[in-house]
């Protein structure tokens, strides 16, 4: 066509993970400021990587700066937050770049984010969106299809994360979780009123596993039929399971099919740290 093409620094990171193939896939797009992308554009890259998330960093120099620009969208829309993929953001600035900065700050939709290097862990410093109980007849058929018949504690409601927390009975083990198969188109349909756009079903842990609960989350309201590890919905967790067992620092793993550990911090003043590995798996150039 004649026009000049260019290309932007991309990399794929699969964050929550200490080895390839596993924990949550993000695509982080380095975005210099002098260069921006319209909000259009982004949308069309994410659609092009089709990964549950891709990360968009705006900046002016990569390697030395300590606060840039940070968006995130799904193949269909942008999102307020997300934990994975800035993880991966992190991830690409300080093992991919070079940042030597101690902690990196995000300027997002939902604030700034502050990310730290915490020995082999990425740490983030998210906002705690607690959930608040909800009688389960609230949201009948969505618990109905996402739980596939097993038996349900309690549920509770983050506004604000707009997550639905699903806790199972203590008869579930984590290995009828992890069989869990909901229809999760039909779990779509059953919510309409877009007061929820994702489901967390959860467990306790297994002492044997020195894990303090397990999960799992499906949004396809987002077009994510299941997310295989999620930041976002950790921050939903972390406030409900500290005050059910009463600590501060918590152990827990997304039991999807791919999988991620994740350590849970509460900060205090409504922060919970969000940490966990991650590993580069992918670099090369968008051409736009």
């Amino acid at each position: 066509c004649g026009c000049a093409m260019s290309s932007l620094p991309l990399f794929q990171v699969d964050a929550f993970s200490a080895k390839p193939f596993a924990g949550n896939p993000a695509a982080v797009c380095l975005v210099p400021e002098s260069e921006p992308l319209s909000t259009e554009k982004m949308q069309q890259i994410a659609a092009e990587m089709n990964l549950s998330e891709t990360a968009f960093v705006q900046g002016k120099d990569f390697e030395k700066d300590c606060k840039f620009g940070l968006r995130w969208f799904t193949p269909t829309n942008e999102v307020p937050l997300c934990g994975h993929a800035t993880m991966a953001s992190a991830a690409t600035l300080m093992y991919e770049v070079g940042n030597k900065s101690p902690e990196i700050t995000f300027s997002t939709l939902s604030g700034d984010l502050i990310v730290k290097r915490d020995q082999d862990f990425i740490a983030m410093d998210l906002p705690l969106m607690t959930p608040e109980a909800v009688t389960q007849d609230a949201f009948a058929d969505v618990v109905r299809v996402a739980c596939d018949g097993l038996p349900v504690e309690r549920c509770a409601l983050s506004k604000e994360a707009r997550k639905l927390l699903v806790h199972l009975a203590p008869s579930v083990t984590r290995a009828q979780l992890e069989m869990l198969k909901p229809d999760t188109e039909a779990l779509r349909q059953t919510h309409t009123q877009d007061v929820i756009r994702g489901v967390i079903v959860t467990v306790a842990g297994a002492a044997s596993d020195n894990l303090d609960f397990v999960s799992r989350y499906f949004a396809p309201w987002n077009g994510i039929p299941e997310d295989p590890v999620t930041g976002s919905a950790h921050a939903v967790l972390a406030g409900y399971w500290a005050e059910l067992l009463g600590k501060d620092t918590l152990f827990a793993r997304q039991c999807s099919k791919r999988g991620g550990n994740v350590r849970v911090r509460l900060l205090g003043n409504m922060r919970v740290e969000v940490a966990g590995p991650a590993t580069v798996v992918l670099r090369g150039q968008l051409v736009v």
